[in-house]
Protein backbone atom coordinates (compact mmCIF):
# COMPACT_ATOMS: atom_id res chain seq x y z
CA UNK A 1 0.00 0.00 0.00
CA UNK A 2 1.35 3.42 -0.96
CA UNK A 3 2.38 5.69 1.91
CA UNK A 4 -0.14 8.44 2.59
CA UNK A 5 1.08 11.85 1.45
CA UNK A 6 1.94 14.25 4.26
CA UNK A 7 -0.58 17.05 4.63
CA UNK A 8 -1.21 19.97 6.95
CA UNK A 9 -4.43 21.74 7.85
CA UNK A 10 -4.47 25.50 7.21
CA UNK A 11 -7.10 28.15 7.71
CA UNK A 12 -5.48 31.11 5.91
CA UNK A 13 -2.51 32.31 3.88
CA UNK A 14 -1.72 36.01 4.12
CA UNK A 15 0.60 37.73 1.67
CA UNK A 16 2.40 41.05 2.10
CA UNK A 17 2.61 40.61 5.86
CA UNK A 18 4.95 43.07 7.59
CA UNK A 19 4.20 42.20 11.24
CA UNK A 20 5.39 38.59 11.34
CA UNK A 21 9.15 38.99 11.09
CA UNK A 22 11.59 41.05 9.00
CA UNK A 23 10.76 42.37 5.55
CA UNK A 24 7.76 41.50 3.42
CA UNK A 25 6.52 38.04 4.27
CA UNK A 26 3.83 35.52 3.48
CA UNK A 27 2.30 33.93 6.56
CA UNK A 28 0.70 30.50 6.50
CA UNK A 29 -1.74 29.92 9.36
CA UNK A 30 -2.17 26.33 10.55
CA UNK A 31 -5.25 25.13 12.42
CA UNK A 32 -5.18 23.68 15.89
CA UNK A 33 -3.83 24.97 19.20
CA UNK A 34 -3.50 23.34 22.64
CA UNK A 35 -4.02 26.74 24.28
CA UNK A 36 -7.43 28.35 24.63
CA UNK A 37 -6.68 32.02 25.21
CA UNK A 38 -9.98 33.89 25.64
CA UNK A 39 -8.57 36.99 23.91
CA UNK A 40 -7.40 35.08 20.82
CA UNK A 41 -7.78 37.31 17.76
CA UNK A 42 -8.07 34.24 15.53
CA UNK A 43 -10.47 31.89 17.35
CA UNK A 44 -10.93 29.91 14.15
CA UNK A 45 -7.33 28.75 14.66
CA UNK A 46 -7.99 26.85 17.88
CA UNK A 47 -9.89 23.76 16.75
CA UNK A 48 -7.96 20.98 15.01
CA UNK A 49 -10.84 20.25 12.63
CA UNK A 50 -12.58 22.25 9.87
CA UNK A 51 -15.38 24.50 11.10
CA UNK A 52 -18.42 26.07 9.49
CA UNK A 53 -18.14 29.85 9.59
CA UNK A 54 -21.02 32.25 9.09
CA UNK A 55 -20.32 35.80 7.88
CA UNK A 56 -23.61 37.70 7.87
CA UNK A 57 -22.35 40.71 5.91
CA UNK A 58 -21.86 38.47 2.85
CA UNK A 59 -25.35 37.02 2.95
CA UNK A 60 -27.67 38.29 0.22
CA UNK A 61 -30.74 36.96 2.03
CA UNK A 62 -32.59 33.68 1.82
CA UNK A 63 -35.02 35.04 -0.80
CA UNK A 64 -32.26 35.74 -3.31
CA UNK A 65 -30.92 32.18 -3.14
CA UNK A 66 -34.23 30.42 -2.51
CA UNK A 67 -32.93 29.20 0.86
CA UNK A 68 -30.45 26.83 -0.76
CA UNK A 69 -28.44 26.50 2.43
CA UNK A 70 -31.45 25.49 4.54
CA UNK A 71 -32.44 22.89 1.97
CA UNK A 72 -28.90 21.50 1.75
CA UNK A 73 -28.52 20.93 5.50
CA UNK A 74 -29.48 17.33 6.30
CA UNK A 75 -28.98 17.82 10.04
CA UNK A 76 -31.51 20.60 10.46
CA UNK A 77 -28.70 22.79 11.81
CA UNK A 78 -29.82 25.91 9.92
CA UNK A 79 -32.88 27.98 10.69
CA UNK A 80 -34.21 31.38 9.78
CA UNK A 81 -32.62 33.99 12.01
CA UNK A 82 -32.73 37.77 12.18
CA UNK A 83 -32.63 40.38 9.45
CA UNK A 84 -30.23 43.08 8.33
CA UNK A 85 -30.67 45.98 5.91
CA UNK A 86 -29.32 45.62 2.40
CA UNK A 87 -26.50 48.15 1.90
CA UNK A 88 -27.77 49.11 -1.57
CA UNK A 89 -31.56 49.06 -1.28
CA UNK A 90 -32.18 49.35 2.44
CA UNK A 91 -34.57 46.40 2.26
CA UNK A 92 -34.49 43.92 5.12
CA UNK A 93 -32.69 40.69 4.21
CA UNK A 94 -33.72 37.48 5.97
CA UNK A 95 -30.68 35.81 7.53
CA UNK A 96 -30.04 32.28 8.70
CA UNK A 97 -28.80 31.07 12.07
CA UNK A 98 -26.49 28.11 12.66
CA UNK A 99 -27.59 25.81 15.47
CA UNK A 100 -24.15 24.82 16.66
CA UNK A 101 -25.37 21.90 18.75
CA UNK A 102 -26.64 20.21 15.58
CA UNK A 103 -23.99 21.29 13.05
CA UNK A 104 -21.35 18.66 12.25
CA UNK A 105 -19.30 20.96 9.96
CA UNK A 106 -20.04 18.78 6.92
CA UNK A 107 -19.99 21.79 4.60
CA UNK A 108 -23.06 20.88 2.50
CA UNK A 109 -24.54 24.33 3.08
CA UNK A 110 -21.27 26.06 2.20
CA UNK A 111 -21.16 24.27 -1.16
CA UNK A 112 -24.41 25.92 -2.27
CA UNK A 113 -23.76 29.36 -0.71
CA UNK A 114 -22.58 31.33 -3.72
CA UNK A 115 -21.80 34.58 -1.81
CA UNK A 116 -19.72 32.45 0.64
CA UNK A 117 -21.52 33.76 3.69
CA UNK A 118 -21.28 30.16 4.87
CA UNK A 119 -17.83 28.67 4.37
CA UNK A 120 -15.62 25.95 5.81
CA UNK A 121 -12.60 27.22 7.70
CA UNK A 122 -9.81 24.68 7.42
CA UNK A 123 -8.29 23.06 4.35
CA UNK A 124 -5.72 20.32 3.83
CA UNK A 125 -2.56 21.19 1.89
CA UNK A 126 0.17 18.87 0.69
CA UNK A 127 3.76 19.99 1.21
CA UNK A 128 4.25 20.58 -2.52
CA UNK A 129 1.07 22.60 -2.86
CA UNK A 130 1.91 24.92 0.04
CA UNK A 131 5.54 25.36 -0.96
CA UNK A 132 4.49 26.23 -4.51
CA UNK A 133 2.09 28.87 -3.18
CA UNK A 134 4.66 30.37 -0.81
CA UNK A 135 7.36 30.56 -3.47
CA UNK A 136 5.08 32.64 -5.69
CA UNK A 137 6.04 35.62 -3.51
CA UNK A 138 9.77 34.94 -3.44
CA UNK A 139 10.66 38.07 -5.42
CA UNK A 140 9.16 40.16 -2.62
CA UNK A 141 11.15 38.25 0.01
CA UNK A 142 14.36 38.76 -1.94
CA UNK A 143 13.78 42.50 -2.46
CA UNK A 144 12.80 43.25 1.14
CA UNK A 145 14.83 40.81 3.20
CA UNK A 146 11.61 39.01 4.07
CA UNK A 147 10.48 35.42 3.87
CA UNK A 148 7.85 33.00 5.08
CA UNK A 149 6.32 32.76 8.54
CA UNK A 150 4.52 29.61 9.63
CA UNK A 151 1.95 30.51 12.26
CA UNK A 152 -1.13 29.05 13.91
CA UNK A 153 -2.94 28.03 15.92
CA UNK A 154 0.16 26.28 17.18
CA UNK A 155 2.27 25.25 14.22
CA UNK A 156 4.29 22.80 16.32
CA UNK A 157 1.15 20.70 16.62
CA UNK A 158 1.83 19.82 12.97
CA UNK A 159 5.62 19.68 13.30
CA UNK A 160 6.24 17.00 10.66
CA UNK A 161 4.40 19.05 8.06
CA UNK A 162 6.09 22.30 9.10
CA UNK A 163 9.55 20.72 8.98
CA UNK A 164 8.91 19.32 5.50
CA UNK A 165 7.66 22.69 4.20
CA UNK A 166 10.54 24.64 5.74
CA UNK A 167 13.11 22.18 4.40
CA UNK A 168 11.91 22.91 0.86
CA UNK A 169 11.81 26.66 1.51
CA UNK A 170 15.33 26.72 2.93
CA UNK A 171 16.56 24.81 -0.12
CA UNK A 172 15.08 27.63 -2.22
CA UNK A 173 16.89 30.27 -0.15
CA UNK A 174 13.88 31.54 1.79
CA UNK A 175 14.13 32.98 5.33
CA UNK A 176 11.84 30.98 7.64
CA UNK A 177 10.18 32.19 10.84
CA UNK A 178 8.02 30.18 13.22
CA UNK A 179 5.27 31.90 15.21
CA UNK A 180 4.75 29.70 18.25
CA UNK A 181 3.45 29.51 21.80
CA UNK A 182 6.37 27.21 22.55
CA UNK A 183 4.03 24.62 24.03
CA UNK A 184 5.05 21.30 22.47
CA UNK A 185 7.26 18.33 23.33
CA UNK A 186 10.92 19.06 22.69
CA UNK A 187 10.96 16.16 20.23
CA UNK A 188 8.57 18.18 18.03
CA UNK A 189 10.67 21.34 18.33
CA UNK A 190 13.75 19.38 17.26
CA UNK A 191 12.06 18.49 13.97
CA UNK A 192 11.93 22.15 12.87
CA UNK A 193 15.09 23.35 14.62
CA UNK A 194 17.40 23.00 11.56
CA UNK A 195 15.15 25.16 9.39
CA UNK A 196 13.95 28.04 11.59
CA UNK A 197 15.83 31.33 11.25
CA UNK A 198 13.64 33.22 13.73
CA UNK A 199 11.19 32.21 16.44
CA UNK A 200 8.29 34.56 17.15
CA UNK A 201 7.67 33.32 20.69
CA UNK A 202 4.63 34.29 22.75
CA UNK A 203 5.22 34.85 26.45
CA UNK A 204 1.79 35.39 27.95
CA UNK A 205 2.47 35.17 31.70
CA UNK A 206 5.43 34.12 33.82
CA UNK A 207 3.35 32.57 36.62
CA UNK A 208 2.61 28.99 35.60
CA UNK A 209 -0.48 28.60 37.77
CA UNK A 210 -2.15 31.73 36.44
CA UNK A 211 -1.08 30.86 32.88
CA UNK A 212 -2.74 27.46 33.18
CA UNK A 213 -5.90 28.86 34.75
CA UNK A 214 -6.47 31.17 31.79
CA UNK A 215 -4.89 29.45 28.76
CA UNK A 216 -5.26 25.82 29.83
CA UNK A 217 -1.55 24.93 29.87
CA UNK A 218 1.39 25.59 32.26
CA UNK A 219 4.54 27.52 31.38
CA UNK A 220 7.31 25.08 32.30
CA UNK A 221 7.47 23.41 28.87
CA UNK A 222 7.36 26.77 27.13
CA UNK A 223 10.23 28.21 29.16
CA UNK A 224 12.38 25.09 28.92
CA UNK A 225 11.90 24.94 25.15
CA UNK A 226 12.88 28.60 24.85
CA UNK A 227 16.09 28.03 26.81
CA UNK A 228 16.97 24.97 24.72
CA UNK A 229 16.36 26.86 21.48
CA UNK A 230 18.60 29.68 22.71
CA UNK A 231 21.31 27.19 23.66
CA UNK A 232 21.07 25.69 20.17
CA UNK A 233 21.75 29.10 18.59
CA UNK A 234 18.18 30.11 17.82
CA UNK A 235 16.98 33.72 17.74
CA UNK A 236 13.78 35.17 19.15
CA UNK A 237 11.36 37.94 18.52
CA UNK A 238 9.47 37.79 21.82
CA UNK A 239 5.78 38.69 21.66
CA UNK A 240 3.83 39.71 24.74
CA UNK A 241 0.07 40.21 24.30
CA UNK A 242 -0.78 42.82 26.93
CA UNK A 243 -4.12 41.66 28.34
CA UNK A 244 -5.95 43.79 30.94
CA UNK A 245 -6.30 42.11 34.33
CA UNK A 246 -4.23 39.13 33.23
CA UNK A 247 -0.60 40.00 32.52
CA UNK A 248 -0.44 43.79 32.31
CA UNK A 249 0.86 44.37 35.83
CA UNK A 250 4.39 45.69 36.23
CA UNK A 251 5.54 42.70 38.32
CA UNK A 252 4.76 40.30 35.48
CA UNK A 253 6.32 42.59 32.88
CA UNK A 254 9.50 42.79 34.96
CA UNK A 255 9.53 39.01 35.43
CA UNK A 256 9.20 38.57 31.67
CA UNK A 257 12.03 41.02 31.03
CA UNK A 258 14.24 39.20 33.55
CA UNK A 259 13.54 35.86 31.84
CA UNK A 260 14.43 37.31 28.45
CA UNK A 261 17.60 38.95 29.72
CA UNK A 262 18.87 36.31 32.13
CA UNK A 263 17.69 33.05 30.54
CA UNK A 264 17.68 33.82 26.82
CA UNK A 265 20.28 36.60 26.66
CA UNK A 266 21.61 37.49 23.22
CA UNK A 267 19.13 35.11 21.58
CA UNK A 268 16.45 37.81 21.99
CA UNK A 269 16.62 40.18 19.01
CA UNK A 270 13.60 42.22 20.07
CA UNK A 271 10.50 42.26 22.23
CA UNK A 272 7.10 43.22 20.85
CA UNK A 273 4.38 44.47 23.17
CA UNK A 274 1.00 43.74 21.60
CA UNK A 275 -1.84 45.72 23.21
CA UNK A 276 -5.11 43.83 23.53
CA UNK A 277 -7.71 44.66 20.91
CA UNK A 278 -11.25 43.39 20.41
CA UNK A 279 -11.01 42.70 16.68
CA UNK A 280 -11.43 38.98 17.35
CA UNK A 281 -14.90 39.42 18.84
CA UNK A 282 -16.69 39.29 15.50
CA UNK A 283 -14.67 36.21 14.53
CA UNK A 284 -15.97 34.33 17.57
CA UNK A 285 -19.49 35.13 16.43
CA UNK A 286 -18.76 33.49 13.07
CA UNK A 287 -18.00 30.09 14.58
CA UNK A 288 -19.78 30.02 17.94
CA UNK A 289 -22.72 31.23 19.98
CA UNK A 290 -20.69 31.08 23.17
CA UNK A 291 -19.51 33.93 25.42
CA UNK A 292 -16.84 36.29 24.13
CA UNK A 293 -14.19 38.13 26.11
CA UNK A 294 -14.33 41.89 25.83
CA UNK A 295 -12.05 44.26 27.71
CA UNK A 296 -10.88 47.86 27.48
CA UNK A 297 -7.61 48.03 25.53
CA UNK A 298 -4.64 49.53 27.40
CA UNK A 299 -3.94 53.20 26.72
CA UNK A 300 -0.99 54.38 24.65
CA UNK A 301 0.44 56.00 27.77
CA UNK A 302 0.38 52.74 29.71
CA UNK A 303 1.87 50.78 26.82
CA UNK A 304 4.74 53.26 26.60
CA UNK A 305 5.23 52.95 30.36
CA UNK A 306 5.54 49.16 30.08
CA UNK A 307 7.91 49.62 27.16
CA UNK A 308 10.11 51.78 29.34
CA UNK A 309 10.07 49.18 32.10
CA UNK A 310 11.37 46.49 29.76
CA UNK A 311 13.95 48.80 28.23
CA UNK A 312 15.49 49.17 31.70
CA UNK A 313 16.79 45.65 31.18
CA UNK A 314 18.64 46.58 28.00
CA UNK A 315 16.05 44.99 25.69
CA UNK A 316 15.03 46.40 22.32
CA UNK A 317 11.27 46.87 22.70
CA UNK A 318 8.57 47.92 20.22
CA UNK A 319 4.78 48.34 20.45
CA UNK A 320 2.56 46.92 17.71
Amino acid sequence: MAEKELTGKLYDIQGFSVQDGPGVRTTAFLKGCPLHCPWCHSPESQAFYPQLSWLSMRCTGTESCESRCLKACKKGALELGGTRPDALTGNQLQMVHVKRDLCDNCGDCAEVCYPTALYICGEDYTVDRLVKRLLQDKRFYDKSGGGVTISGGEALSQADFVAAVMKELKAAGVHCALDTTGFAPWSEVEKVLPYVDLYLLDLKHMDSKKHQQVTGVPTEIIHENAKKIAAAGGHFQIRIPVIPQFNDDVLNIRATAEFCKNELGDAVDMVQLLPYHNLGVTKYMRISDGPVMEATPPTDEYMNYLKGVMEEYGLYVTIH
